[in-house]
């Protein structure tokens, strides 16, 4: 049996007075194996940069030079996140959702590599957009 034991007793992690979190769901429930890179790379940002009830207001152009992504991307990827039921988008607000039960509101998608255009991308976001 491996004992845990404190690498850098100094470097102790704390939680910071500001709202800013990764729940351990998203390991064990499922969430992250659903996500490819740059979705797991938007939700950091999203969670980082959220208030306490989750909200944050960074333009597509801030989102891509800090995530060193195209606007194309950052659309597939906010899709995904939507459709993962981990944020809702109202141009320009994000919401990082609460973690429901993985069984219950986390629908499957594939990751089988195919391309989509950014008209079907913008179709989907369309379609779960309130």
């Amino acid at each position: 049996m491996t004992i845990k034991q404190v690498i850098h007793p100094d470097r102790i992690r704390k939680i910071p007075k500001q709202f800013s979190w990764i729940d351990g769901r998203l390991v064990r429930e499922g969430y992250l194996d659903k996500c490819k890179h740059p979705d797991a790379s938007l939700y950091l940002f999203l969670i980082t940069v959220s208030d306490a009830k989750g909200l944050s207001y960074y333009s597509d152009n801030s989102v891509c030079k800090r995530l060193s992504m195209d606007s194309c991307l950052l659309s597939e990827s906010r899709l995904r996140l939507i459709q993962l039921g981990l944020i809702a988008y109202r141009n320009p607000l994000y919401q990082v959702l609460d973690l429901a039960p993985y069984e219950k509101k986390v629908p499957r998608s594939r990751h089988d590599g195919s391309m989509q255009s950014v008209g079907q991308v913008l179709r989907q976001i369309m379609e779960v957009a309130p």
